[in-house]
């Protein structure tokens, strides 16, 4: 099969019309340039070039040969500067996935300055309640990066973002709003808005309170993480979310628990990140994980709100 560098050497004959010239043109000798022609032209089975008295001309072969060459070259020179755009995040492609809570608290401002920062890159999302999926997504190499709660299994590589805190959400008059914190024995017996089976937040808290001898009531369950604090506040019972799930505005009731219950976020590739998923993941490290004012204010009474 033709090498690269004899196409190279092909087309840059072709340019100056001289072997010589095509020599100095690309930094190389001129035996060595007229041996890659010889061996194109014995595995193209037919004269490229004529030598005349006046320089090198191209054979109709020749010319034919050229344009695929041309062709060949450029598509080589764009594949290098593709990578180094990837490289330097000027250019290529970053696939995300999520889990459902995290798209506006964690990954909606990185996206955005990065539109803002890096426009020939594209990033697109997808979103996810299930563990066994986002996971999933990055062994197939369907997406780049997959944003999680939790450690991800030793075959891949896990790089923490943010530190969540996991929250209690309830109507503005129910009991334990009233408690500046909130311990988990203090949810035995207590209706609550659980997760669909679906939803990976329904097995993880299934487990944190069943290890905590604590056995609520279900009073409904939903698919959707954000939806369980808004049914909690309309008085369906109470909600253990991440904080990610709360938004601006939340009409409820938000208290912590007592000792404080926090997960680690992790950024998970399917090995060391490369250049481009690295500058993103670091991004991600460096704003956090964003609280809505109201929702800190909850939280941390003693302490102003950011501005």
């Amino acid at each position: 099969m033709a090498t690269l560098g004899a196409l190279e050497y092909l087309v840059a004959v072709a340019d100056t019309g001289s072997i010589t010239q095509a020599a100095r043109l690309l930094h190389a000798s001129q035996p060595a340039v007229s041996h890659q022609l010889s061996s194109l032209e014995r595995e193209a089975r037919t004269a490229l070039i004529r030598r005349e008295a006046r320089g090198v001309t191209l054979t109709p072969a020749g010319r034919a040969a050229v344009v695929e060459a041309r062709r060949a070259v450029e598509a080589a020179a764009a594949s290098v500067r593709s990578a180094r755009a990837v490289g330097d995040a000027s250019g290529g492609a970053l696939r995300l996935a999520c889990v459902q809570s995290l798209s506006v608290a964690l990954l909606a401002p990185v996206i955005r300055d990065w539109r803002r920062e890096h426009p020939e890159v594209t990033v697109s999302l997808r979103e996810s309640t299930s563990m066994s999926e986002l996971l999933g997504a990055v062994d197939a190499d369907e997406v780049d990066i997959s944003l999680i709660p939790g450690a991800p299994p030793a075959r891949l590589t896990g790089s923490v973002v943010a530190v969540e805190e996991i929250v209690l959400s309830a109507a503005t008059d129910h009991p334990l709003a009233g408690a500046p914190a909130v311990r988990l024995d203090q949810l035995d017996g207590v209706p609550l808005v659980h997760y669909a089976p679906e939803n990976g937040l329904s097995a993880w808290l299934d487990r944190a309170l069943a290890d905590a001898g604590v056995r609520p009531e279900v009073s409904m369950r939903t698919a959707v993480t954000s939806a369980a604090p808004q049914l909690a506040a309309a008085g369906l019972g109470i909600a253990v979310s991440p904080v990610s799930a709360l938004s601006a505005g939340f009409p409820g009731a938000v208290r912590p628990f007592a000792p404080a219950w926090r997960r680690q976020v992790f950024a998970v590739t399917a090995a060391d990140p490369d250049p481009l998923a690295a500058r993103f993941i670091a991004s991600l490290q460096q704003r956090g994980l964003r609280v809505a004012d109201d929702v800190r204010a909850q939280l941390e009474p003693n302490e102003e709100p950011t501005r």
